[in-house]
C-alpha cells in the first residue's frame, strides 16, 4: 500500500478518556434502585451518564463504542486481556496453538447462559459459524474469516483450524465480536422470535432488564455468574449528550460516573469534594477521514497537502490540553507491532500549497467536513483544520451529525472528509492496519477512506 495514504492526517494516538465517580456513595445515597431525575444515584446501582446511545445489543452487528461498553458487560469471550493487554483465559479455561493452523480451547464446564443453556464446544461453534455467515454479514467478520473449519472435538473441546498461518487470531477472540450468544437464542432470532439488537442472552456478570433508546440502558447482575459476581446490583447508563449536564449530575449525585470530558472542563471536577478525574492510556488513534473515492482525495499529493497543513501539535497542546500525543503512524503505544521508526509528515504549510498545486490544485478547493455533533474536543478540532485548510485555499463546511447517522454516511462513503476514530481493541497491529486500511474492509467495516491497494490497481 501506497505509504501516504496510511500516515494522512493521523493526529491523537492517545486519546482523553476521562471520568470520576463518587468516593463514598453510600450513607446519604438512597438504595432505592433506578434513579429519577433530581434524585441522589442509589448506592446499590451504579448511574453512568454517557454522550452516545448503544446502536446494537448484538455483539455480532454494530461495531461502535457505545454498543461496545454495554455488550461487554453482557457477554463473555473465549479469551480476554488482563491490564497490560496480555492474554488470558475467560470462557476457554486454556488454549494453545497446537500447530501452525490448529488451536485449541479447553472450555470451562460451570458456565450457563442467562437463559439457562449450557455453555459448550457446540455454543462456540455456532457463534464463529455466526460471525462469518455472509448472509449475517456482521461488520466483524473481517476478523474471523480466516477460519476453516471449527471441530467439537468433545462437550467441552473445540479445534478451531485456520486457512492460512494467523498469528493474532487469539488476539481478535478478545475483540466484542468474538461474545459468546446462547445457541437457543440465536434459533429464536434467526425464527424471528427474538432481535438479538434488542434483546441479548449472554453469560456475562449483567444481563440486560431494559433498554429505553436515546434515555436510557440498565443492567442488572447476574447472580448466576460463574466468576465473581459484582458488588453492585445494577447499572444504568443514562443517555446524556450534553456534557455540561452530565458534569451537573456528577456534581449533584445524581450520577457516580461520567464520560467524554473536555480536558478545559476537568478542573470543575478536580474542585468537587466527592469526585476525582481519572486519566488513562488508551489503544485509540482520531484521525480525519479523507474519501478516496471521491475527486480531489483520490489524488495522493492532495492527501499529502491536507497531512502537512494540520499541525496537529497545536492540536494536542491546544484543544486536548496534552492529553495526548501527535501520532507517529497509524499503529498506537501500547500496540504490538507499535513503531516510532517512521517518516513524519512535518507541518509545513509551503510544501501543502506546492503539493496542491501540483496536483492541479493551486487555487485550492471547496469540501464538506462531517463531525459527530455532541463531540465538543472534534468538532473543536475540526474548526481549527477549517482554518488551517484554508490558509492553503482549501475551503471547508462542517457538517455536525448524530452518532450513528455519521456511522451510516461513512460506511456509504457519502462523506468527503470526516473525523472519527479507531481503538486497536485487540492490542495487535492487525487490527490497526488491517480493519482501516485494507481494500477488503471499505465500508462500515473500518476502510471509511476507502483505501485500494496497488494491487487492485494494477490490470
Amino acid at each position: 500500500m501506497d505509504k501516504s495514504k496510511v500516515k494522512f492526517g493521523l493526529f491523537a494516538s492517545v486519546a482523553v478518556v476521562l471520568a470520576a465517580c463518587s468516593s463514598e456513595p453510600t450513607d446519604e445515597l438512597s438504595n432505592s434502585g433506578s434513579s429519577n431525575e433530581g434524585e441522589s444515584a442509589g448506592g446499590d446501582e451504579l448511574i453512568v451518564a454517557v454522550a452516545n446511545d448503544a446502536i446494537s445489543l448484538d455483539p455480532h452487528g454494530s461495531n461502535d463504542t457505545a454498543s461496545t461498553h454495554i455488550r461487554t458487560n453482557i457477554y463473555d469471550k473465549l479469551v480476554n486481556h488482563d491490564e497490560n493487554i496480555e492474554l488470558q483465559p475467560e470462557l476457554a479455561e486454556s488454549f494453545e496453538q497446537i500447530d501452525d493452523l490448529t488451536w485449541e480451547f479447553v472450555l470451562r464446564e460451570d458456565v450457563t447462559f442467562t437463559d439457562g443453556e449450557p455453555f459448550n464446544a457446540e455454543a462456540v461453534k455456532i457463534n464463529l459459524e455466526r460471525v462469518i455467515d455472509p448472509e449475517v454479514a456482521s461488520p466483524k467478520a473481517f476478523m474471523y474469516d480466516m477460519i476453516d473449519e471449527i471441530e467439537v472435538v468433545d462437550e467441552y473441546t473445540v479445534h478451531v483450524t485456520t486457512e492460512y498461518p494467523f498469528a493474532p487470531f487469539a488476539m481478535n477472540l478478545t475483540h466484542d465480536g468474538g461474545g459468546m450468544i446462547s445457541p437457543k437464542a440465536i434459533e429464536e432470532h434467526d425464527n424471528g422470535e427474538r432481535n438479538l439488537e434488542l434483546e441479548p442472552v449472554g453469560t456475562g456478570s449483567f444481563q440486560l432488564d431494559e433498554w429505553n433508546q436515546g434515555e436510557s440502558v440498565r443492567l442488572v447482575r447476574n447472580d448466576e455468574y460463574w466468576g465473581e459476581l459484582p458488588e453492585i446490583e445494577a447499572s444504568t447508563y443514562k443517555i446524556v449528550p450534553d456534557q455540561s449536564t452530565r458534569i451537573a449530575m456528577l456534581n449533584n449525585d445524581e450520577a457516580h460516573v461520567i464520560d467524554e470530558i473536555e480536558p478545559v472542563n476537568t478542573s470543575q471536577i478536580e474542585t468537587m469534594d466527592h469526585a476525582d478525574v481519572e486519566t488513562v492510556e488508551s489503544t485509540r488513534l482520531n484521525f480525519i477521514i479523507l474519501n478516496n473515492d471521491v475527486e480531489p482525495f483520490d489524488q495522493v499529493e492532495v492527501r499529502q497537502a491536507i497531512a502537512k497543513a494540520v499541525d496537529t501539535e497545536t492540536i494536542v497542546e491546544g484543544i486536548y490540553e496534552g492529553y495526548g500525543r501527535a501520532a507517529d503512524g497509524p499503529v498506537p503505544p501500547g500496540v504490538f507491532g507499535h513503531t516510532e521508526d517512521l517518516d513524519k509528515n512535518d507541518y509545513d504549510l509551503e510544501e501543502a500549497q506546492e503539493l496542491l498545486a501540483s496536483a492541479g490544485y493551486e487555487d485550492g478547493f471547496s469540501t464538506t467536513l462531517y463531525v459527530r455533533d455532541n463531540d465538543q474536543i472534534n468538532i473543536q478540532t475540526a474548526e481549527y483544520i477549517q482554518d488551517q485548510l484554508g490558509q492553503i485555499g482549501i475551503d471547508i463546511s462542517i457538517e455536525q451529525r448524530e452518532w450513528s447517522a455519521l456511522l451510516s454516511a461513512m460506511g456509504e462513503g457519502e462523506h468527503e472528509m470526516a473525523i472519527a476514530g479507531w481503538t486497536t481493541v485487540t492490542g495487535d497491529a492487525d487490527n490497526a492496519t488491517y480493519s482501516v486500511f485494507h481494500s477488503d474492509n471499505k465500508g462500515a467495516n473500518g476502510n471509511r477512506s476507502f483505501l485500494i491497494t496497488k494491487k487492485q490497481i494494477v490490470c
